[in-house]
């Protein structure tokens, strides 16, 4: 099976063009392994219980004097985790309550509005918000009035700049065109519709069905009413597809000609996720379907004129994402690939995860644990975790892997005052056989990522992660493939 050669313009993001590259049975076997999707580092599974409500309210508070004190500490991003859906998706992995009781959502902006004054009283009003996400779950489970209440309740807390992007989640078949202009004058200006396949079969294996018109006609509207930009979410490796299914859907999407495309792998981990155990596993493609329906989708999507930004995501040239690759500004966070440069996030809900400085944080994952500590006064953080120096100098590593495709050593070593080759001298030399077949290259003061590792950046990224080397425990991820 052959990989496709990239265009030098759109390529892999690590550069020149490649030649296309014959992946073996082999090279599956070995690199079709488990990992993380390293949207932070360390990875969530690494937080622990000792960082709870009051270390969280500690960084908030370290935060706030920096402001005071003049430092500037920068614009935040606020994330905002509405867990509701009618029905369930079985290949769903999220924190999420299905009900058909839309009255549940009072209790919950409630709990909202507490735990947004709690940030306000260690913040103070006004601070300044550069990206806004609604996720879940399902957030146009929520009332037009109900999304009114709480876009109030944010705006009276929160400044939002002129330039903010305000983005929501919205599943197809809860949405109208009156509702995406109801988002629109409450001043979202980005859509991400949770699309995942549009083969009938598929759609029927995962409990998930809605048509390509309706999806059609949504994303008609919302260029209609001036959003700035649309994201559609896929995934692959699902029950009953094929590289032949995948490919149809592929240009059905790419006629849509939505901004922005995320297409994920499918994880199967039916012993985390108990909706998963309702898929047939003899139904889920094998490996090397996977990884063709994976080069598949990259020629598919790149030959309708959309950038590879690398691993899980595409753009139009035009979108500001591909604007942030071609100018080497881009990032990765908790909702992935992004143009916003690193900054705090404030994570609002059940199960939301923050980052504020050197720290990572989570909320309580269930309502009756969430609601009992903001009932107390309390933040409802749960775990979390307080990032050592190691774990800077590696999350700048594994960041640059993931977002540039290379590490330059005079960057790290100037911000970190460190010697690359002495501080990494195992993990360089643990990168000779993804060197040999191909993956990687370790230049004199730098690691390249190839086109053919592009594939499996996932796998490079790993070499650099003191956690999972140090347990080689990887059951708990994904498979990269």
């Amino acid at each position: 099976m052959a990989i496709p050669t990239f265009p030098s313009s759109d390529a892999s993001a690590t550069g020149d063009a490649q030649p296309a590259t014959l992946i073996t049975e082999d090279l599956l076997r070995r690199l079709d392994v488990q990992g993380p999707r390293y949207t932070s580092y360390p990875t969530a599974d690494r937080f622990v219980e000792a960082f709870g409500a009051e270390q969280y309210r500690r960084a908030l508070a370290q935060r706030g004097q920096g402001a005071a004190s003049g430092g500037g500490t920068g614009a935040m991003s606020v994330y905002v985790h509405i867990p509701f859906c009618e029905s369930v998706c079985y290949y769903c992995a999220c924190n999420k309550v299905i009900t058909k009781h839309h009255e549940r959502a009072g209790e919950y902006l409630d709990a909202l509005e507490t735990e947004i004054a709690l940030h306000v009283k260690q913040l103070g009003a006004g601070i300044t918000l550069s990206q806004l996400h609604f996720g879940g779950g399902s957030p146009t489970f929520l009332s037009d009035a109900e999304l009114a209440r709480l876009m109030g309740s944010l705006r009276a807390a929160f400044r939002l700049t002129e330039a903010a992007e305000v983005s929501i989640e919205v599943d197809p078949r809860t949405v109208t065109p009156q509702r995406l202009q109801h988002l629109r004058s409450l001043g979202f200006n980005r859509l991400s519709f949770g699309v995942q396949d549009f083969d009938p079969a598929v759609q029927v294996a995962v409990h998930r069905v809605q048509s390509h018109d309706m999806v059609a006609a949504l994303m008609a509207e919302a260029r209609a009413l001036g959003f700035e930009s649309t994201n559609v979410d896929l995934i692959y490796g699902l029950p009953r597809q094929s590289p032949q299914s995948l490919d149809r859907t592929i240009r059905q999407v790419a006629e849509l000609r939505p901004d922005r495309i995320a297409l994920y792998a499918y994880a199967h981990l039916p012993q985390r996720f108990k909706p998963q155990r309702r898929i047939d596993a003899a139904l889920l493609p094998p490996a090397a379907d996977k990884i063709r329906m994976l080069s598949g989708a990259i020629a598919g999507f790149i030959g309708h004129g959309y950038t590879y930004i690398g691993m899980d995501h595409f753009a139009l040239p035009g979108d500001s994402l591909a604007a942030a690759k071609r100018q080497g500004r881009l990032h990765r966070n908790f909702q992935g690939y992004s143009t916003q440069p690193d900054c705090d996030l404030i994570g609002l809900g059940v199960s939301a995860i923050g980052r504020v400085g050197a720290t990572y944080s989570q909320n309580a994952k269930s309502l009756p644990e969430y609601y009992d500590a903001l009932r107390q006064g309390q933040f409802p953080v749960v775990r979390g975790l307080a990032l050592t120096r190691d774990d800077l100098v590696r999350r700048a590593v594994i960041m640059a892997l993931m977002c540039q495709g290379r590490v330059e050593f005079e960057s790290i070593e100037l911000s970190y005052l460190i010697d690359m080759r002495e501080t990494f001298r195992s993990e360089l030399e643990q990168l000779a056989p993804l060197q040999e077949q191909g993956l990687v290259t370790v230049e004199p003061r730098a690691i390249q990522v190839s086109a053919l590792g592009w594939f499996f950046v996932r796998a490079v990224a790993m070499v650099f992660d003191r956690h999972l080397q140090a347990d080689k425990a990887r059951e708990r991820f994904s498979r990269i493939i």
